[in-house]
Formats: structure tokens, C-alpha cells, sequence
């Protein structure tokens, strides 16, 4: 870390202090283990030429303590860096409901280990809600367009309800179709929450994902479920599994 990266810069305390205009001593309480103030950090870092968090590892967890809200919990730079097993983690931590709002969410669809999760926390008593774009929706043909897949949204919607139909079956599960213009897509179980971004241009499986957990009253957690709630009781009943 810093000795390492002194010692291949070829500085001794001195230097660094030199450069610096510190002490030699708290250089010295530096390389011991003591986080120095930010302005220091980064002229070291200017120095011998290294990140700040390869010289002080602890400083990453400084930077989150100091900038996210406490109901984050991860960012993911996009939705399929999320990893496959992360999902059915999510899915099956759920003891009360699983939400989904999103226009298609066919990825979720096409995984037939998923769509067992759902059946089978559905007949525990799991409540499963999942709100689809309706296939007619206006929103639905511009999101196509903003990602230049045109047509193909409304053929992904189509193919994302024929394969989660056959969950009304399973007796907790409710699926409905809704006409909003969706600013993310929304995956949650219980009090965790994926929150899928949609941004102009970019498809909703390039686009980033924030891990939410619930930390109280009136946080950001809540604020994306008030918009689930109000979205889903727009939305129009599907009740066929066929």
C-alpha cells in the first residue's frame, strides 16, 4: 500500500514530507495506519502516482459511509452485471410479496428456475404482483423507438405474458398490464429492491441497477413502492392463465 508505493517511487518520508510541506512524523503516522485528510491523500496520490483507495484501502468505505443514503446498498453499473445468482437470491429471500413493474421483464420470463420460485413462494403464501406494459400502449411503442428495437418491444411484452400466464395457477399470483410512462423498472421481495434505470437511448439491459433495502420511514425505498402502488391499482386485472 503506501510504503510499497513509496519504496517504487523511490521516496522516503522526507520527500514525501518535502513535496508535502508536513512533518516527517505524520508522514511517519501515515505509513503507521493513520487516514490522512483529503488534500494530503490526493497529492500523495499525485506523487507516486496511484489511486487514493490502492494506498488506503479503508478510504472506499469513507467515500460510501459519506455519499449514499442508507437504503443503498449496491450499484450495479448495468442490469446483466447483476449476477444470475443475485436474482434468485432477491426472489427467495421474499417471506410476504415480490413485486415486479417493468414494461416486459422478459429476462425474469425466460428463466425457468425463476418462474418455479415464483410458483412455489406463491403456494407459501408469498403474494407475487407483476405489472407489464400493456402490448397497445403508446409508451410502450416510444420506449421501442428511444432504443431503436421498434416493433420488438411490443413482441418482447407479448412473449413475457405468455410465460408468466401459468403462474395464476399457483393461486397468490396477480398479473396485470399498465399504461404508465415507466422511468425504471422495479423488482423487489420484501424489504430489498432492484431498481432497473431507464435511460434515453439505452436499453433497459445496458442501463444501470441500484440495490435498495428499506431503512425506515418515508426513504427512498418507499418512495419507488408509492409509485409501484399507484401504477398497479391503474392497471388492468389479466386473469386467464391461458
Amino acid at each position: 500500500m503506501l510504503r510499497r508505493a513509496l519504496f517504487r517511487a523511490r521516496l522516503s518520508e522526507e520527500d514525501v514530507a518535502a513535496h508535502l510541506g508536513v512533518d516527517p512524523k505524520t508522514v511517519r503516522r501515515w505509513l503507521e495506519g493513520r487516514l490522512p485528510y483529503p488534500r494530503h491523500r490526493q497529492a500523495v496520490s499525485r506523487l507516486v502516482e496511484a489511486d487514493e483507495s490502492d494506498l488506503w484501502p479503508g478510504v472506499h468505505t469513507v467515500r460510501v459511509a459519506r455519499s449514499w443514503p442508507e437504503d443503498i446498498k449496491a450499484v450495479y453499473p448495468h442490469r446483466w452485471t447483476v449476477p444470475h445468482a443475485v436474482w434468485h437470491e432477491l426472489f427467495e429471500s421474499a417471506q410476504h410479496e415480490i413485486d415486479i413493474l417493468a414494461y416486459s421483464a422478459l429476462f425474469l420470463a425466460e428463466d425457468i428456475g425463476l418462474l418455479d420460485v415464483f410458483v412455489r413462494k406463491a403456494r407459501a403464501g408469498v403474494l407475487v404482483r407483476i405489472a407489464l406494459g400493456g402490448p397497445h400502449s403508446t409508451d410502450v411503442a416510444a420506449r421501442g423507438a428511444k432504443e431503436g428495437i421498434d416493433d420488438a418491444a411490443v413482441v418482447k411484452i407479448r412473449n413475457a405474458l405468455m410465460l408468466y400466464k401459468p403462474l395464476l395457477i399457483a393461486g397468490r399470483v396477480e398479473i396485470r398490464v399498465h399504461h404508465a410512462a415507466l422511468y425504471n423498472s422495479l423488482y423487489r421481495a420484501d424489504d430489498d429492491l432492484f431498481v432497473n434505470q431507464h435511460t434515453y437511448g439505452v436499453s433497459a439491459a445496458d442501463a444501470p441497477v441500484i440495490h435498495l433495502r428499506r431503512a425506515g420511514s418515508a426513504g427512498i425505498f418507499d418512495s419507488y413502492i408509492d409509485s409501484f402502488i399507484r401504477i398497479w391499482s391503474a392497471a388492468r386485472i389479466i386473469r386467464s392463465p391461458c
